[in-house]
């Protein structure tokens, strides 16, 4: 794989988890930022909408 592919791989994969990390609602809210922003659409062609939905639905089903 091309090194500058798998660099934004892990900076996007890093995004993830720090995504699922998090409880504050500002950190939250500045990675949901990233997720939309121009750069996140140049490190990958994924959908950020759905992922946030997705990111969400997996901290619902985890809250106590």
């Amino acid at each position: 794989m091309d090194p500058y592919q798998e660099l934004a791989n892990a900076i996007v994969l890093q995004a993830v988890k720090d995504y699922r990390l998090h409880d504050n609602e500002q950190e939250l809210a500045s990675i949901e930022r990233f997720f939309r922003s121009d750069w996140f659409s140049v490190l990958t062609n994924v959908d950020p909408e759905i992922l946030i939905t997705k990111l969400r639905k997996e901290k619902v089903r985890y809250e106590y």
